[in-house]
């Protein structure tokens, strides 16, 4: 889909081993050690999305943090079962409604987050950038950050920094088919 007009983007912590959250969902094995990464850069990232693409389990999870971190952002949640009446999203069923959503609200910069969802966005080639933020740890086993695609999806290497306390951060522009 390259005639839509919203540049989508992936900010992302990763395990070495590849997992974005253990299998129960938690992630402390990445904030407990966040903080030693230093500036990654993400407060700039975000400053330039204007919208959220969320899955359900990602915006579950936002939920348990105490605090809501997209205070002026536009949220959507892609999610056949979410019922909420949180006025701070919109839930959206299917992909199509998300995408024409998207695409009607005027977004621009949208930050896709979920681990299902990024998969979804990169089986259907609609992802144009992904930030990964590797952490030096393994944990064996947990929600992997990819999963199957049809086809190679080609990434170009944008930029490449080693950050505090061991952290490796990559950026990939993904190349159109």
């Amino acid at each position: 889909m390259t005639d839509r007009a919203f540049h989508t983007a992936v900010s992302i912590g990763v395990s070495l081993d590849g997992f974005i959250a253990r299998p129960d969902g938690d992630i402390e094995w990445l904030t407990t050690r966040g903080a030693e990464a230093g500036e990654t850069g993400y407060l700039e990232f975000m400053a330039g999305i204007d919208t959220l693409a969320l899955g359900r389990r990602t915006y579950e999870k936002v939920l348990t943090f105490g605090f809501w971190p997209y205070e002026g952002k536009r949220v959507a949640v892609l999610s056949s079962t979410l019922t909420t009446d949180d006025p701070r999203v919109t839930v959206h069923r299917t992909l199509d409604e998300l995408l024409s959503h998207l695409t009607a609200s005027g977004a621009e910069r949208v930050y896709v987050d979920g681990g299902r969802l990024i998969q979804t966005f990169l089986r259907e080639d609609l992802l144009d950038e992904i930030t990964i933020t590797t952490a030096p740890v393994l944990i064996g086993s947990g929600v992997p950050l990819f999963g199957p695609l049809d086809q190679d999806l080609d990434l170009r290497l944008t930029a490449a920094k080693v950050l505090d306390a061991g952290f490796m951060q990559t950026t990939y522009a993904v190349t159109r088919r």
